[in-house]
């Protein structure tokens, strides 16, 4: 109770956060297709929606074979709250909180729903379609399905005339993005997605680069079709941004992490960004929130970095946590924290 006011107190004046990370709200739910409502059918939809599932939350293709899930992989509806066909899909519906302890009992770290934004300029080559595909257009419908498919927050530019003229080969297969960056201001994303697809003999293909903070990736990815492509592209950035935010077990330390600058919104959008990372809430001083957090130094910066927190690099005298209330295991916040395990940020 005491923190609890103590966070209502730092709260006044509320106002909003101008942060730009998503968070995915159907990161849970996943939709596979079906050829008829046949039980056999619809096993084996279940059994790829669990692979799907698996792999947006923990960005390893290989996560689900490991033999401490092979029961949940044999009965994936032990982990699943409810189903149903929509058209010719099946849509599934996994308990978020049975789904993370079984992932995290298999020694599995995850991807939380905290993402970030990605701001796609997608040029489609083609014969019957061609140009910038706009939020507004029937040719952003695969776009977003495959944004839902592998659980990444997607925009796209309205496609107007100018952003048409802008969008051309040569400004997307750049090596950096500065004919696309004015332009992308106004989208408030935080990454920016440059993609290059062509059809030639009924196949599809794409040259795809992305660009975050001081990440450069890049890869190409082939589909059937217009649909089949944008989630090729799109499961590939995940794989390669998944790295970012899902530390490999064992590499994680104990940290310390102070937060200044806070009131109630920012410690509600803080406690959603550092669930994945068991954090534990040690002391409220002020508009200074200290937790601790199982991660690794790089995971955590480029968490923060979604809500746009500034790294503190002078070095003050070490924190007292002595006055922290009990911890809910009953163990004692430690009376000093060591600078070294301690990182500093602020609004």
């Amino acid at each position: 109770m005491r923190l609890i006011a103590r966070l209502l107190i730092l709260s006044l004046p509320l106002f909003s956060l101008s942060s730009q990370a998503a968070t995915v709200i159907d990161l849970y739910q996943v939709r596979e297709p079906v050829a008829s409502q046949q039980p056999e059918e619809r096993d084996a939809a279940l059994g790829r929606a669990l692979q799907t599932l698996v792999l947006r939350l923990t960005g390893d293709s290989e996560a689900l074979k490991r033999p401490a899930l092979a029961e949940l992989r044999q009965d994936p509806q032990q982990i699943i709250s409810r189903y149903g066909y929509e058209e010719d899909r099946l849509l599934v519906d996994f308990d978020p909180v049975s789904t993370d302890r079984s992932l995290r009992q298999a020694g599995l770290s995850l991807w939380g729903a905290n993402r970030p934004a990605i701001l796609a300029w997608w040029l489609n080559d083609a014969s019957d379609v061609s140009g910038l595909v706009g939020d507004g257009q029937s040719s952003a419908t695969p776009l977003r399905q495959a944004a839902q498919h592998r659980g990444l927050p997607l925009r796209l530019p309205i496609g107007d005339l100018n952003e048409q003229l802008l969008a051309t080969a040569e400004n997307l297969g750049a090596n950096e993005p500065e004919a696309l960056r004015d332009a992308s201001e106004r989208y408030a994303a935080d990454a920016l997605l440059a993609v290059r697809a062509r059809e030639a003999n009924g196949q599809w293909q794409a040259q795809w680069r992305l660009w975050l903070d001081d990440a450069r990736l890049q890869g190409k990815a082939q589909g059937a079709d217009q649909a089949a492509l944008a989630d090729a592209v799109l499961l590939g950035v995940s794989e390669r941004l998944a790295p970012r935010y899902v530390v490999a077990p064992g590499a994680a330390t104990s940290l310390t992490l102070e937060v200044q600058g806070t009131d109630l919104a920012r410690y509600a959008e803080l406690q959603r960004m550092l669930e994945p990372l068991a954090a534990q809430l040690l002391k409220v001083e002020g508009d200074r929130l200290i937790y601790r957090i199982k991660a690794s130094a790089e995971q955590l910066r480029a968490q923060l970095a979604l809500l746009h927190l500034q790294e503190v690099t002078d070095a003050p005298p070490p924190v007292d946590a002595s006055q922290s209330p009990q911890l809910a295991t009953g163990e004692p916040a430690p009376q000093v924290l060591r600078r070294d395990d301690v990182l500093r940020f602020r609004w």
